[in-house]
């Protein structure tokens, strides 16, 4: 098995599952770091680099939730996984809400996880960026940065965003006033249309209303049963939006 570069933290209470998924990964060829509370894993992420993070839920010290907000408060770029046996619709929005890219459910597929393991490193590797050019957008005077995931106010305030809220509104600001079909977002961005990453795009879909909501003459408009449009109704007619240098 060729070694591959990838490194991932896995923090897992259960001793055999842990062993067992560890396994698993190294004869993939990663590099796996298993630490077995979230006090331990949280250690772990502050002291040494990581491409990946698999969480369980329910763990002693420090919950998977908790850990996974201590990592946003750190990180917005590193894919997070939860790999858990809660199956309760709340808890998988919770999962999300909280920061995570993914969840799946123990009992799981070895080769579904693999699947989806790639499918996040390969987003991680891939920007939607190709340069700074491109990258900026004004909205009657607002100005949406994507590379430096900012939305900056007329009066210059910058309002920080995650990565994937950054992406999300980047993909809408190319497509602006068309719709941008459901399907195509999910896998561009999620690099899968099922449903646990639905119910991810959802939660940022809420978030992006919410950080646009002040931007006069922006509007993200649901089309039902395709997707979504980003409009706007410029204050000067005159005015186009376009990339700014």
């Amino acid at each position: 098995m060729k070694k591959r570069k990838e490194r991932i933290l896995l923090v897992e209470d259960d001793r055999n599952f842990g062993f067992v998924c560890k396994e698993l990964l190294e004869e993939s060829g990663y590099t796996v770091v298993w630490r077995h509370d979230g006090v331990q894993g949280w250690e772990a992420f502050i002291s040494e680099p990581f491409d990946i993070c698999i969480l369980d839920v329910t763990m002693p010290e420090m919950d998977g939730l908790t850990l996974v907000r201590q990592i946003r408060s750190r990180n917005n770029l590193v894919p997070v996984i939860f790999l858990t046996a809660r199956v309760q619709q709340d808890d998988i929005l919770k999962g999300f809400k909280a920061g995570a890219d993914d969840y799946i459910l123990k009992p799981f597929n070895t080769e579904e996880l693999l699947l989806r393991l790639e499918a996040l490193f390969r987003r991680a590797r891939t920007s939607y960026i190709a340069d700074e050019q491109s990258s900026k957008f004004m909205f009657n005077g607002y100005e949406f940065n994507s590379l430096n995931q900012r939305l900056v106010t007329p009066t210059g305030e910058q309002i920080k965003m995650t990565r994937k809220e950054s992406t999300l509104l980047y993909l809408f600001c190319v497509n602006l006033n068309k719709t941008v079909r459901r399907e195509v977002a999910l896998n561009a961005i999620w690099g899968d249309n099922n449903y646990f990453m639905g119910r991810s795009m959802d939660v940022y879909i809420v978030r992006l209303r919410r950080l646009i909501k002040t931007v006069p003459g922006l509007t993200l408009v649901n089309i039902h049963g395709q997707g979504f449009r980003l409009e706007y109704k410029p204050q000067d007619e005159n005015q186009q939006v376009q990339p700014t240098e």
